[in-house]
């Protein structure tokens, strides 16, 4: 019989019934917490004992210090730290963050200086007056319009402001930083002069070297400081103008001045341009041409060109007024009958072949560029101007090359119009004179020149009967009672201007190229490779007039170097002349009250009359003070307002005039002020 086993019911022995307590005891807790602490003692006292005591030092010292790297221990201004790398970092209030490494070394007292360095501060610039311009030195600070604000870092700046009318200024400053607002102020000085214009009547505008500066006189008128031509406008009156040297911040009265009624204005225009325009027989220029004439009178004024029929008109102008007066003037013609010597050469016509050079061809009568070349020869050019019903013959000769060097070089050459050239081979010539020398003057300054180019001058000085050739309505007019109008005597009241394009206009005649450059009738400069007629340069005026040959020093007058000069020795302001002119020279005579037919008295050592009388000459060059450095070959200032005349003239007698190292200048023309001509001869 199978038995059933079945499960009893357990029942824990009594020790297994008995329940166990925690593990976390109070008691072990005590001994664990004990056991850590004498372990951080431990540690600690070993830390204290190996780290090294680190001082961080600044200007200013940072409020806050960071060390990252390892464990520190801060004690009052002292850092506890091991050996070893540390990146430092640090802050102040106004100061750039700073951030750095450090290496902590074996000493047992170790030292570092925190680099600090201030914020920029917030500068702002207030400047008197508003706008000027201020650069701050050394920074990136754009150049700027005050008033603004601007960064810029600490510490010293120095700031330069300009402003147009004012004198310059530098303003050196200190930069606080750290991020503050400060204020640089400036106030610059002005750099001009009140001057009070006293016009009569008043309201005429003020216009400085040309522009006008929005004042009405009496002004005062802000004027800038330095030399200044200074002019005068007002409706119905004529331009005042005068040059003024005016100082910063000076204050200034002129004289009363009176505004005198402004006259009439033709303003003439022709058809072709160019017309010479005459108002009651006087030259007044060419077309087109604005001339002032006496107002509220009838005027009779005249066109004329060469090779076209000339036109009168009437006219009257009121005062101030302008009147238009337009001229059609129709072409005439005329015949040039040609023989040339070879007969196979070739004639040109105003830059354009026409065949051989013989024969008779009809030509407008205005100036034509005629040329006659042929190889191997120096060929033959000049300018004509064919006449209407006449005929007129042209037989030319062509010369071989080594012919015409020689010709041209001739020691004596005449122009077409009679003037007698002289050849001259210049060296060097010491212009000016000594400081203690009587009569000098400030302008008068040493120096040494030396000229390499050979030229030909004028025997004599150009003459009204010459002039009037190129001018026909030119009058000299008179001195007193005594004419200066005459055909012998030296032409006068011819300005720079003028004295130069007739120098171009003869050149033209000649066929040689214009040494003076002209843009609408004005001379605006000059070629010095041009063989054309031209005005003397100053210091071939000096050499011809002062060199003698053989001589240590140059003459200081005409004549030697003693006054007065020998009788009838040249036209000066003699006795003669004494109830004409200021001053004469005592115990003179040359019989002339004013000017002298040319040629009267002798000529000089170099073949030319009149160089230190009779009358001034003009001079190519601009007027200036020289330098006293040597120069070679000079023309003169390349520009200027005012050219240079040389020479003494029958109203001058005081020791000064007479001296050939005189210098005067001057643009417009004089009685007592005429020119002779000159030209490279290659």
């Amino acid at each position: 019989m199978t038995q059933r086993i079945e499960a009893a019911a357990f029942r824990p022995t009594e020790a297994a019934a008995t329940r166990r307590g925690p593990w976390l005891t109070r008691h072990r807790i005590l001994v664990g917490v004990g056991t850590l602490a004498g372990a951080a003692a431990i540690w600690f006292l070993w830390f204290i004992f190996t780290a090294k005591s680190v001082r961080f030092e600044g200007q200013p010292l940072p409020d806050a210090i960071g060390v990252e790297g390892g464990f520190a221990f801060h004690l009052g201004d002292t850092h506890l730290l091991r050996t070893g790398s540390y990146r430092i970092s640090a802050s102040h209030p106004g100061y750039q963050d700073v951030d750095f490494e450090i290496e902590v070394g074996s000493d047992r007292n170790q030292a570092f200086t925190i680099p600090m360095v201030r914020l920029p501060g917030r500068v702002a610039f207030e400047v008197d007056p508003p706008g000027a311009t201020v650069a701050v030195r050394g920074t990136d600070v754009a150049a700027r319009a005050a008033p603004f604000e601007t960064l810029l870092p600490a510490g010293p700046q120095v700031a330069f402001i300009s402003s147009e009318r004012y004198q310059d200024a530098t303003v050196a400053f200190e930069v606080e930083g750290m991020d503050r607002a400060q204020t640089v102020t400036a106030t610059l000085a002005p750099n001009w002069g009140d001057v009070t214009l006293p016009t009569r009547p008043s309201g005429a505008d003020v216009l400085v070297d040309g522009e006008s500066i929005g004042v009405l006189t009496p002004g005062p008128a802000p004027i800038p400081a330095g030399q200044h031509r200074v002019s005068l406008k007002l409706a119905g009156f004529k331009t005042w103008t005068d040059i003024l040297d005016v100082e910063a911040g000076e204050k200034r009265l002129l004289e009363p001045i009176f505004l005198e009624k402004a006259d009439g204005l033709i303003a003439v225009t022709s058809t072709p341009a160019g017309a010479s325009i005459t108002v009651d027989g006087a030259y007044r220029g060419t077309t087109p041409l604005e001339a002032q004439v006496v107002p509220g009178r009838s005027l009779r004024v005249r066109a004329f060109k060469v090779g076209h029929t000339s036109q009168t008109r009437t006219v009257a102008v009121d005062s101030g007024a302008t009147r238009g007066i337009a001229f059609k003037l129709e072409p005439l013609q005329g015949e040039i009958a040609i023989e040339t010597q070879p007969e196979d050469a070739e004639l040109w016509i105003d830059g354009e072949l026409r065949g051989p050079a013989a024969g008779t061809v009809m030509l407008a009568a205005v100036p034509h560029d005629v040329e006659i070349r042929k190889g191997g020869y120096a060929g033959f050019r000049r300018t004509i101007t064919p006449q209407p019903g006449f005929t007129q013959s042209l037989k030319v000769k062509l010369l071989t090359l080594q012919e015409a060097r020689l010709e041209a070089l001739k020691r004596v050459r005449e122009t077409s119009e009679g003037h007698e050239l002289v050849l001259l081979s210049p060296d060097s010539i010491r212009m000016g004179a000594s400081r203690r020398e009587p009569g000098r003057r400030s302008n008068e300054v040493l120096r040494d020149v030396r000229l390499t180019r050979l030229f030909y001058l004028g025997r004599h000085e150009v003459t009204n009967a010459q002039f009037r050739v190129f001018a026909p309505g030119h009058s000299s007019g008179a001195f007193q009672q005594t004419t200066l109008d005459a055909d012998a005597q030296p032409v006068v009241g011819v300005s720079w201007q003028e004295a130069a394009l007739y120098c171009n206009w003869l050149s033209k005649r000649d066929g040689l190229g214009a040494f003076y450059e002209v843009d609408l009738g004005k001379v605006v400069g000059f070629d010095p490779s041009a063989l054309g007629y031209r005005l003397p340069t100053e210091a071939e005026w000096a050499w011809t007039a002062r060199h003698v040959v053989g001589a240590d020093k140059p003459l200081r007058y005409a004549w030697g170097d003693q006054l007065p000069p020998p009788d009838r020795h040249g036209n000066y302001a003699d006795q003669s002349a004494a109830h004409s002119v200021a001053r004469v020279v005592i115990g003179f005579n040359d019989n002339h009250i004013a000017s002298a037919p040319v040629g009267t008295f002798p000529a000089n050592a170099k073949g030319i009359h009149d160089i230190g009388g009779n009358v001034a000459e003009w001079i190519n060059d601009y007027y200036s003070i020289p330098d006293a450095g040597d120069a070679l070959n000079p023309f003169g200032p390349e520009r200027g307002d005012y050219h240079v005349i040389r020479g003494a003239s029958w109203q001058k007698g005081t020791v000064t005039d007479l001296r050939l190292s005189f210098r005067d200048y001057g643009a417009d023309g004089r009685r007592d002020v005429g020119f002779r001509i000159a030209r490279f001869a290659e």
